[in-house]
Parts: C-alpha cells; sequence; structure tokens
C-alpha cells in the first residue's frame, strides 16, 4: 500500500499489527481449503502462493498467484465457508489475523479500508482479463501474458527485476491458470522462444522483446493507470 500513497504512522502501526504473528507454510501445503470454515485472513510475508478452485471433474483451475504484501483469503471475508482454496508453491511465511481485525481498520482507518478495496478491485479485473483471454485468445498469448503479469509482480517487491526473473511454476500450474495441459504449454514457450520474445535458462525467464510480447498477448498492466484522487484523506 505504501507504493500507492504515503501512510501515516497510525495507519503504518495499524498494518505491522496485522503482522505481529508468524506462520511457516511448506511448499505444496494447503493454508485454506475450499469449502471448509475460514476464520482467518492472512498476509503472505515471504514466498510464493496461489488460490485456485477444484472442477467437478477433478481438474484445478488457478485464479490467482499471490506475492509478498498480498492480503490472503479476503474473499472468505464475507462467508461462512472459503471460496477458494490457498496453497503455497514455495516455502512461504504468512501472518494469519483473525477477519474481525478488518472491522478495526475499516472504523478507525477508512484510507485503508479504501486501499484494500482498490486491490480487490485490481485484482478483480486482472481476473475479468484472463478469463476473457481463456475464450477469445490463442494459447501463445495466455501464456505470454502470464509471464507478463509474473515478471510485474516479482518487481513490486523487488525492484532490481528487470527482464529477467526466476520463474517458479511448473508447466502442469502455467497449464491450470491458462486453461492448457503442461504439454502445450511446453509447445507455446518453445515458440515464443523460436520467435525471440523470450529466452530461458536455469529456471529463469528473460523478455527479450516486452512491448512485443505484450502485443502479441494483448496484455495490460492493471497496476498501472490508477485514479486514486478520491481516496479519503488519513486521519490525523
Amino acid at each position: 500500500m505504501s507504493e500507492l500513497v504515503d501512510l501515516t504512522q497510525g495507519e503504518k502501526s495499524a498494518l505491522e499489527k496485522l503482522e505481529e504473528r508468524q506462520r511457516p507454510v511448506r511448499r505444496g501445503a494447503v493454508l485454506q481449503r475450499e469449502n471448509e470454515p475460514c476464520n482467518e485472513l492472512f498476509i503472505l510475508r515471504k514466498g510464493l502462493m496461489m488460490s485456485y478452485v477444484l472442477l467437478d471433474d477433478g481438474s484445478r483451475q488457478i485464479l490467482r498467484f499471490l506475492f509478498p504484501g498480498d492480503m490472503l483469503g479476503v474473499s472468505s471475508a464475507v462467508y461462512q465457508e472459503a471460496p477458494e482454496s490457498l496453497a503455497a508453491l514455495s516455502e512461504c511465511v504468512v501472518s494469519p489475523f483473525d477477519r474481525a481485525a478488518l472491522s478495526g481498520i475499516m472504523s478507525q482507518h477508512p484510507r485503508l479500508s479504501a486501499l484494500i478495496l482498490v486491490y480487490c478491485q485490481i485484482e478483480r479485473v486482472a481476473l475479468t482479463d484472463r478469463l476473457a483471454a481463456l475464450g477469445r485468445t490463442s494459447a501463445k498469448a495466455r501464456v505470454a501474458a502470464l509471464l507478463l503479469e509474473l515478471r510485474n509482480r516479482l518487481r513490486h517487491t523487488d525492484k532490481s527485476i528487470a527482464s529477467a526473473f526466476a520463474l517458479g511454476l511448473t508447466q502442469e500450474e502455467i497449464g491450470d491458470a491458462t486453461g492448457l495441459t503442461a504439454v502445450h504449454v511446453n509447445r507455446m514457450l518453445r515458440q515464443l522462444e523460436e520467435n525471440g520474445l523470450i529466452t530461458r535458462e536455469s529456471g529463469r525467464v528473460t523478455l527479450n522483446d516486452e512491448r512485443a510480447l505484450a502485443q502479441a498477448a494483448n496484455y495490460v498492466n492493471r497496476y498501472q493507470g490508477l485514479d486514486l484522487s478520491w481516496l479519503p484523506q488519513p486521519r490525523s
């Protein structure tokens, strides 16, 4: 949130209180399971996680990849049972907090609650983009858009990242996010590489021509072009 606005000391203290506890989550562990009772929300401190749902045929649809600084399980705050599962894609650390803590933030720090709304809307629009892509764009465009999204999200927490980044995902996980098989994902990655758009080496991906890649993917970075002039003023 501090990347969007200058937080007051009171706002910083409120966020720090949410992160007082820390819980390690091993790679592959499920932090929250779909259709089970949920009373906690989480802030991801370290690692990479995903949210997903299981379909009737047993397949998995990954909805979002989650990065350090993300608040996890916000959708669960309005349901008795979790609408999605949360699982660790790497060794992770989360800060759990009771969802009732949101009430205090909303009453004492209205700008923070507005920023939570902002991030929820960014995620919603990004998910809408993915939904449209699943039905209207080619397999190569879907994979290209996901690579751009991963790099841009990683860059939010590590400003040293430029065109190269550690992928951190299996081809099966990429497939579950883009509606493709692992074999098809492998084929699309090879095509992107043969077209000179990316380079792969030792688990890292380099975006050689970001503009051409974005054009091929019809990709829009939803973390840019924000208008936050309507945000309430912080309380003194």
